[in-house]
């Protein structure tokens, strides 16, 4: 297996960069992972590879976009202007080396990381509530103390009792209801089951704007699933944007601001339905790969490996 590994061409600078133009095709993926300790890689695949020989077409040491975009063009500029579309996250610095880099390819958000925003921002919201549940709780624990501390005798001291939380129809408490929620929260209601169902029911019956904004994302996935213009789901987004707005939470605010700043990129996605799952599949590949070699001992050893399987 590394019979070739003393000779091969990019030994010298593997730990840093690797490149390889054969594999550069008309639809890319843009992304980022950590190979050991913290060490941030920025990965380029090609679609057409779907996860095998030829998929992998540079990987750069670090996310700095002025050292990635000058490590990228490096690959033949002829190439490089037949790159069509490049996914990539919603980074900043994604995006803009995908720009300075690939200036004839359409930018495409990947919708998937657009949804995780909208369901992270959801999420803050039930723990927000969450807090402010366990605050009560504990509110209500201390003045139960305090009127057994100021009962006069054993007898009626005992009368009061001890405290005990208040369970709600399906047996659970509200603060283990809000807990337990966050899947309820980040999936569709038809792949719930009945226990979901019920503390589903019991949670959005106390707090009606939290089943508004499962609403508010829940409408977002759906207009991603369906197969429609361009045209069609900037109409559609657009509606979708003006009831959040209205909705008035100012955790979806970054929410907001994203489709704002990027809403062309966004839009992108209806115009053919690239995503970065591929990318995110080959970052499955490599972690697979790390735990394999039992870590990342040699960095240029492990690349090595890596380019034999995919490059």
């Amino acid at each position: 297996m590394i019979s070739d590994y003393r000779t091969w061409d990019q030994l010298e600078h593997a730990h840093e960069y690797l490149l390889f133009p054969d594999n550069l095709g008309e639809n890319l993926s843009l992304d980022e992972t950590c190979l050991s300790n913290g060490d941030v890689y920025t990965i380029l695949t090609n679609k057409a590879g779907h996860g095998r020989k030829e998929t992998l077409v540079a990987m750069v040491r670090g996310v700095s976009s002025d050292k990635v975009i000058s490590i990228f063009n490096q690959l033949p500029h002829n190439k490089r202007k037949k790159v069509r579309t490049i996914t990539t996250d919603l980074s900043s610095a994604m995006m803009l080396i995908a720009k300075k880099s690939f200036t004839y390819a359409k930018l495409i958000n990947d919708r998937f990381h657009v949804q995780q925003l909208m369901s992270e921002a959801i999420d803050q919201m039930r723990i927000h509530l969450r807090w402010q549940i366990l605050d009560e709780e504990n509110k209500s624990i201390k003045e139960h103390r305090l009127k057994r501390k100021k009962a006069k005798s054993i007898s009626k001291r005992d009368e009061i009792g001890l405290w005990t939380p208040i369970r709600m129809e399906n047996g659970e408490t509200m603060p283990q209801i809000m807990a337990r929620s966050k899947h309820i929260m980040l999936t569709h209601k038809t792949k719930w089951n009945q226990q979901q169902r019920d503390r589903a029911d019991i949670l959005f019956r106390q707090f009606s704007k939290l089943e508004s904004a499962y609403k508010l994302s829940m409408d977002l996935t759906y207009i991603f699933n369906k197969k429609i213009e361009p045209k069609k789901a900037i109409v559609k987004l657009a509606r979708w944007y003006k009831d959040v707005e209205m909705f008035g939470e100012n955790s979806l605010n970054k929410v907001l601001d994203t489709f704002e700043s990027h809403y062309r990129t966004i839009i992108n996605y209806f115009d053919g339905r690239l995503t970065n799952a591929s990318a995110e599949s080959f970052n499955a590949k490599i972690k697979a790969l790390r735990t394999q070699l039992r870590g990342v001992g040699d960095i240029k050893f492990f690349m090595y490996r890596l380019t034999k399987l995919y490059a």
